[in-house]
């Protein structure tokens, strides 16, 4: 009782001190790992880049200690902030306080839904992600997560596309263009350390020295070399004019959103006094606005596409201080550093005054330290009714893609998987987090993968990991500033790979082949619709319930014989020959309201296609349930055979089903003496009669029995 409470209780049960170590350098890792990658995704959430450190304090720590998986790694996922922006982007501005706040909340009402869900005991839902759905998302998921991590691979910085593939392409685009050596090869180097060690000595953790070796070597040579200049440091006319054009269209972008933001609020007054002209005036205005922030934003992507594929020369002063040209346009008589120097361009506005230029490679740079001051989001119930729709879609959300993750996981550690606990795991995990500050948080598929490889063997991994990352913002966090993203990139890389798993679509395939469809159309729509993962796994629940739907319309109804062993079997199957005046069938499901007519057509058949046919055994043994809809199907069966002159017994009938028959009267109807326990009795006592005044001279059903002592 006490470990389904604190169920990480359990995790102590023969629990090793190589365990201990496995789970500590599991932990070290994925916040090696989370701590770069949570400020992306807090960035990606429409939030500051520092919040996405708060939603790995708390969360990974109490879905770890209140979950079932215990290598699922909680925090800031790539799906979930994705939908955090667009839940709140039409609500307030990205980044204002207004935003954050309203970000907290939804944390605070998805942890709230997700918890009930477990309590209530409704995490059945998760039994509707089949084995080939999961395989199909997950080997679908890895390459989507590894390619995901080509631009820091490049070197390449570029916008994020609707689609996945569309994303991909543009970064193709940006490494024809320009690839930065350096970076690529800090890339290479980290999964060569990563896969010479794991070959040689799978026991050193390969991922730990590989970021350890490649960030000392960044320190060492210099691989980071940023720094801040005027725009009048730019020699370049081109390059100035598309800088102040850009600032003026997210300049107006704001503008537009601070404008829609003020729309909605009349709107709500309009709502609420009944006013449906200002209402609908309200309706109009918005969507104007909100066309031409479409408009703005596709206006900014080319600008920012420009402005990143411009490369310059730098060129040193006598006073220390920089100025660029055009690559290949320096005035005679300078020279260059030898570097190639790019614009760091964002989503925001760029100080004139202080532009960044990257004349090296991408590292994780500053992180802000300090804890959150914990407090209970501000609670507004307007508000509230607003995001709630959104914290459900959220919630289902985020919980189906980490339960799809763990159900990965377990299949490989052969773990056992509560659903419902997993709930309340992150549930806990997001109403403790929101009230330390983070955003709404799950499962995260690389960083579960990355725990995994790692060896993590319980959720103390992830508790290890909360107290690094609180220990690293205390106290550490410049020993990560020239850690490299292409390393990162490699690890995560290195980690999803191994969860490509080809062998798993030919053995769905091989066990039944609307399985292995189902698995390839999982896959194919999880990465024709990445980033939306989860269009491809409703796509693949859809088709497996309707699989489950059709197969219980049209179960399995054969027709029986005796082969040269005296066994009744599959006659179709079998090639067996069939009796002329006794039709043997075995229909196999439960009898209701979705299939008691096709038992119907298929007796009928029987009797159109046999025209010697006198008697009917109808084996039950398949038949597990009966309701209403199947019992009355079965009265008329037996009132269309009898009316015939044709006579029909049942065999193997089990006892839920002959309570319904006898509630209903209809066993009755069909005779006592017409229910036997198995089928070589109903033979023994029907195939006399059935064959007097046959033509028939070698039954294949003739059978000799012995019955209550007579031959």
């Amino acid at each position: 009782m006490l470990t389904r409470i604190f169920p990480f209780l359990g995790w102590f049960k023969k629990y090793s001190g190589a365990a201990f170590r496995a789970d500590i350098i599991s932990g070290l890792t994925v916040a090696l790992v989370l701590i770069p990658q949570s400020m992306a995704y807090a960035q990606l959430a429409g939030m500051p880049a520092y919040y996405g450190l708060y939603a790995s304090l708390l969360p990974p720590m109490v879905a770890a200690l209140f979950g079932s998986s215990r290598q699922l790694a909680t925090g800031p996922v790539a799906v979930v902030s994705l939908m955090t922006a667009a839940s709140l982007e039409p609500l307030a501005t990205a980044g204002s306080e207004g935003y954050i706040a309203y970000a907290l909340l939804l944390a605070l009402l998805v942890g709230i839904f997700q918890f009930l869900l477990g309590v209530l005991r409704l995490g059945l839902v998760v039994n509707f992600l089949s084995h080939p759905v999961v395989n199909g998302f997950t080997n679908a998921a890895a390459i989507i997560i590894a390619s995901s991590q080509l631009s820091k691979m490049f070197g390449v910085y570029v916008d994020k596309a609707d689609l996945h593939f569309e994303t991909i392409m543009r970064v193709i685009h940006g490494a024809m263009h320009y690839t930065h050596l350096p970076t690529l090869g800090m890339g290479v180097l980290a999964f060569a350390i990563m896969v010479g060690i794991k070959k040689f000595n799978p026991k050193i953790p390969n991922v730990l020295c590989a970021v350890v070796i490649t960030t000392l070597l960044s320190w060492a040579t210099g691989f980071n070399h940023d720094t801040k200049v005027e725009i009048s440091a730019i020699q370049d006319s081109e390059v100035q004019a598309l800088i102040a054009d850009f600032n003026k269209s997210i300049a107006e972008i704001e503008n537009l959103a601070l404008k829609r933001t003020e729309i909605a609020a009349l709107e709500d007054k309009a709502k609420s006094e009944n006013n449906q002209i200002g209402f609908y005036d309200a309706e109009h205005d918005i969507a104007v606005v909100n066309y031409q922030v479409k408009l703005l934003k596709h206006k900014s992507h080319e600008l920012r596409t420009a402005l990143r594929q411009s490369l310059l020369d730098g060129v040193e002063q006598s006073d220390g201080s920089m100025v660029f040209y055009a690559q290949g346009k320096t005035p005679d008589g300078l020279t260059t550093d030898g570097r190639t120097w790019r614009l760091k361009v964002g989503n925001k506005i760029l100080d004139t005054a202080s532009l960044n230029m990257m004349g090296g490679g991408a590292v994780v740079g500053t992180v802000p330290s300090g804890f959150p001051a914990l407090a209970i989001p501000e609670l507004n119930v307007k508000v509230i009714l607003k995001l709630f729709p959104f914290a459900i879609i959220i919630s289902l959300l985020g919980f189906m893609e980490a339960i799809s993750i763990a159900k990965a996981m377990a299949a490989k550690t052969g773990q056992r998987l509560d659903p419902n606990q997993e709930l309340i795991g992150q549930g806990l995990g997001n109403i403790l987090g929101a009230c330390a500050s983070a955003y709404p948080a799950s499962g995260s598929f690389s960083r579960s993968a990355v725990n995994l490889q790692s060896g993590a063997v319980s959720g103390l991994s992830s508790v290890f990991t909360s107290v690094i990352v609180a220990i690293t913002l205390l106290f550490f966090t410049p020993l990560l500033y020239h850690l490299p993203q292409a390393v990162l990139a490699a690890v995560i890389m290195m980690a999803v790979i191994g969860l490509i798993n080809a062998s798993g679509f030919i053995h769905a395939w091989k066990a039944q082949k609307y399985d292995g469809a189902i698995s390839i159309i999982s896959f194919i729509a999880t990465l024709a619709f990445a980033p939306h993962l989860d269009k491809g796994i409703m796509i693949g629940v859809a088709l497996s319930l309707g699989v489950f739907l059709y197969k219980s319309m049209r179960p399995r109804v054969v027709a029986l014989s005796k082969g040269e062993n005296q066994v009744l079997c599959d006659a179709s199957i079998h090639g067996l020959r069939q009796c002329d005046h006794i039709a043997v069938v075995r229909f196999g499901g439960p009898l209701f309201f979705a299939n008691a007519s096709f038992l119907e057509d298929q007796i009928t058949d029987r009797i159109m296609d046999m025209p010697n046919l006198k008697h009917i055994i109808l084996v039950c043994s398949g038949i597990n349930d009966i309701d209403a809809s199947g019992e009355e199907a079965l009265s008329l069966i037996v009132d269309t055979i009898r009316s015939g002159g044709r006579d029909i017994s049942l065999s193997g009938v089990n006892e839920a089903v002959l309570a319904v028959l006898e509630r209903t009267h209809l066993l009755e109807k069909i005779g006592k003496d017409h229910v036997y326990a198995n089928t070589d009795d109903a033979l023994c006592r029907t195939h006399a009669q059935a064959h007097q005044d046959g033509s028939e001279s070698d039954c294949p059903l003739t059978t000799y029995c012995r019955i209550s002592g007579n031959a």
